[in-house]
């Protein structure tokens, strides 16, 4: 959702957009919320269910993960609700849900996204 005017959204009233992840084999959930255009700026909301991690992978872009609900589960630790997280510009690293709750993160990146996986 491009815009460079103000804007206030209702996220309750927003559906999650399932996106299924073959790398993962299951889906991930996200409400897109802001893209800034000239930057490729983005900030969404994101869901991942119980037990899913995204595996080994990088990033052209830095990004951030502020957890509001569940613990959000890295390669540098576990996070909790009101934790802010920040992984820098090609860093590789894995993040996700516990085993037993979905954690939900706004996801802010300070350019275009892409993910690259990390082969073994």
């Amino acid at each position: 959702m491009p815009t460079s005017d103000f804007m206030a959204i209702d996220t309750n009233k927003m559906p999650w957009e399932e996106r299924f992840s073959e790398k993962i084999g299951r889906a991930l959930f996200r409400k897109e919320l802001f893209t800034e255009p000239d930057t490729g700026m983005t900030v969404r909301l994101v869901r991942y269910p119980a037990g899913v991690i995204n595996p080994n992978h990088t990033h052209p872009c830095g990004h951030a993960m502020f957890v509001l609900e569940g613990n959000l589960v890295t390669h540098r630790g576990t996070f909790g609700p009101g934790s802010f997280v920040w992984f820098p510009e090609g860093e590789a690293m894995e993040h996700g849900a516990t085993a037993t709750e979905d954690v939900v993160v706004v996801f802010i990146t300070n350019k275009a996204f892409r993910i690259d996986y990390v082969e073994p």
